[in-house]
């Protein structure tokens, strides 16, 4: 449970994090221009925001919102592993996206465990 607790304080951190970087970081925006998806980084920089936030209230109020969170978050690492490698970045630029979404994939699997079933 401890390591649970530890996966969901590092994503709903790292997250909180890239959320205000995208929206608030000029080389941020050169990324997404780069990824050529300028026009979805302000609705990327939310999602991440309120995946954060969904894991930090869910933890302390409902672990439906935990789940839903975790896997949203999963989902959208998913898709940001996807374009890194779309566009040939390399393995060491593409691994923290694929590193968070099997983080949330965890936390959403072990939620999923424990709360619904």
């Amino acid at each position: 449970m401890i390591f649970l607790n530890i996966a969901i304080l590092i994503s709903s951190i790292g997250f909180l994090y890239y959320g205000f970087e995208c929206l608030f970081s000029q080389k941020m925006n050169d990324e997404f221009i780069r990824f050529g998806l300028s026009k979805q980084r302000v609705i990327t920089a939310y999602l991440q925001l309120t995946g954060a936030l969904g894991l930090i209230f869910g933890f302390f109020m409902s672990p439906l919102l935990v789940l839903i969170s975790a896997a949203g978050l999963s989902l959208l690492m998913l898709l940001g592993f996807g374009v890194r490698i779309k566009i040939n970045d390399s393995i060491s630029a593409s691994l923290p996206s694929l590193v968070l979404a099997l983080i949330n994939l965890f936390i959403a699997y072990r939620y999923y465990q424990q709360y619904i079933l």
